[in-house]
């Protein structure tokens, strides 16, 4: 094999193998009575034990992961060997990154959260699994002020008050959706002269004068393009507007909206058609036409163009949103989120969370790029519920993992409200949601194979029979899928592929019985507590194991807790302001 550039480790040669485990609803903890067929999964466990429960059902379904995991801060690690601590952290982190990005669907996105202790490690690791070739960007979030995120050393380090975001997609990943970052046009503009910088949208058209036509020309597809030339048009601008009407600049932009613009050298086809077709002077003209592509494809569109190079006018409209009555500056999102609101971030969701938790509109970002409604998202860090309670307010079906209590004090609490209409905060308003809808809890099973008291490996009694058979063929690879017309087809792993456990003896005449109920072409696993001598030979297309000698060496039994270990992320510095809700 090749060498490849890759990150080491202490430890890294000794892979984690985690045990397949079932996953359990707590019927008494779901929420389903708004949305009985919900599918929405809210699950308590480790994560990696959770996903590893999900892998064989999800493998390829998940649309967007988005993680926020523990930072590795040095202040978590006071007591340690940094070294063997940053190990263990690669090591559980690669764990679960192996499994998220089965998880992902071919044309899904992953996005992981971390600060600067991890990141660049990070970035490395993933590289590794995902491929360096499926890395779409590093975001830069600017967050509120952190506090005990360095660990220490704050005389010679700056203040952090950045996080970044790796994103990874899988091949079949085409384009991010259309999303926009906005602030208030009031804000934005006292930033543009703060700054000491222009705003060029200051045209008014006034009056677009007499419009004739002109000629007929054809696009690079053969379709006709009709221009019109314009007489007696007249601009003014904004400022003129806002002195002659008595009134402030920012009305003008209010009061003018619809007629404000300003010119672009753009470099398209259409304007170097438009140029050659027309006269050098300083006219304007309007065409009519329907693009092939683009966000205006098959509509009938008006473009105008002005002066003797024929710049293209370029709208004010396009590029604010009005509401609720208040105008915003839109930009197209970039690889900067420098404008996100965490004002009150710590009291989103009705709970209280002061680690690290992240604001709705944050996680709202994300899901507006990567995903459509229905899709799946997946949060293997829950915390305090964030990536639920907003995947839920904005449509998409999702699954949500917490490892400590979090997940009965914070997110299950935090959903409940958000079911009832009760939370009224964080993007309820944008989104318009009115409640409704429902989740299901899970409790990951105990660990199916326990020692006796002379070191012996036996089946956990907390199994019953059916427990026993749907994890015995969770770690086969079948799907536990009990035929009402023949009892040995337990779980099925393909079209003529079965399994049967069963806790008895297998005797010689048993055997038999099952065989003769089979067909031509069917093959047989029995998993059973011992047999008699010989039975595992014959038949060819029946093969017998004794439980639990064939699991053991699979996995990693009786182990519960995969966690980093970390208990100190970071704090963000609430400021206390009125809430604008």
């Amino acid at each position: 094999m090749a060498n490849k550039l890759e990150l080491t480790w202490y430890g890294k040669d000794k892979p984690i193998r985690v045990e397949p485990r079932l996953l359990i609803e707590n019927a008494a903890l779901s929420n389903t009575f708004a949305d009985p067929d919900t599918e929405n999964m809210l699950i308590h466990g480790d994560s990696l034990l959770a996903l590893k429960a999900l892998e064989k059902r999800f493998a390829g379904r998940v649309k967007c992961i988005y993680i926020d995991p523990p930072y590795n801060t040095g202040e978590a690690f006071a007591e340690y060997d940094d070294n063997i601590e940053h190990s263990v952290w690669l090591q559980l982190m690669r764990g679960r990154l192996q499994i998220l990005w089965r998880l992902l669907a071919d044309n899904g996105v992953i996005f992981v959260q971390l600060n600067d202790d991890e990141m660049n490690y990070c970035k490395v690791l993933m590289d590794e699994i995902c491929g360096r070739n499926n890395f779409i960007n590093l975001i830069v979030v600017k967050t509120k002020n952190s506090s005990g995120a360095s660990g220490g050393g704050e005389d010679k380090r700056l203040k952090k008050n950045v996080e970044f975001i790796l994103c990874y997609a899988k091949s079949g990943f085409d384009k991010f959706n259309e999303s926009y970052a906005k602030i208030e046009l009031g804000k934005y503009l006292e930033g543009m002269r703060l700054d000491g910088k222009s705003f060029k949208y200051t045209t008014v058209f006034t009056d677009f004068g007499e419009r004739e036509y002109y000629k007929t020309i054809k696009d690079g597809s053969g379709e006709d393009i009709v221009i019109y030339k314009h007489s007696s048009y007249s601009t003014k601008s904004v400022t003129r507007c806002a002195a002659d009407d008595g009134i402030t600049e920012l009305e003008a932009f209010y009061k003018y909206i619809n007629s404000i613009c300003t010119t672009e050298n753009a470099q398209t086809s259409i304007r170097t058609r438009i140029r050659e077709a027309t006269d050098e002077n300083d006219n304007l003209y309007s065409i009519e036409y329907y693009p092939v592509s683009g966000r205006n494809k098959g509509q009938l569109t008006t473009l105008y163009f002005v002066g003797g190079s024929k710049r293209l006018v370029s709208w004010f409209k396009n590029v604010t949103i009005m509401q609720d009555g208040v105008l915003y500056k839109r930009e197209k999102t970039g690889s900067l989120w420098d404008s996100l609101n965490w004002n009150n971030v710590n009291r989103e969701g009705g709970v209280v969370f002061s680690g690290g938790k992240k604001p709705e509109v944050l996680i709202e970002k994300i899901l507006e790029l990567a995903t459509n409604p229905s899709d799946l998202v997946l949060d293997s860090f829950l915390g305090s519920g964030t990536t639920a309670a907003v995947a839920h307010k904005m449509g998409r079906r999702y699954i949500g993992i917490e490892m400590g209590d979090h997940a009965y004090t914070h997110c299950k609490v935090r959903l409940d409200k958000v079911i009832a209409a009760e939370d009224q905060g964080g993007i309820t308003k944008a989104q318009n949601w009115q409640g409704g809808g429902g989740y299901r809890f899970y409790e990951l099973a105990p660990t199916l194979i326990n020692e006796d008291a002379f070191g012996e490996a036996v089946i956990n009694p907390a199994y019953d029979m059916d427990a026993l058979a749907a994890a015995v063929a969770l770690h086969e690879g079948f799907t536990y899928q009990p035929s009402a017309n023949f009892f040995w087809k337990q779980a099925i792993g393909n079209e003529n592929s079965y399994l049967f456990t069963t806790t008895r003896h297998l005797t010689a005449d048993y055997l038999e019985a099952i065989k003769s109920s089979m067909e031509e072409g069917e093959y047989l696993i029995i998993a059973c507590r011992s047999y008699d001598k010989g039975l595992d030979r014959a038949y060819t297309n029946i093969a017998v194991k004794k439980i639990p000698q064939m699991l053991l060496g699979r996995c990693e039994f009786g182990k519960d807790d995969y966690s980093l270990n970390i208990v100190h992320p970071p704090v963000y510095e609430d400021e206390e302001v009125e809430d604008n809700e």
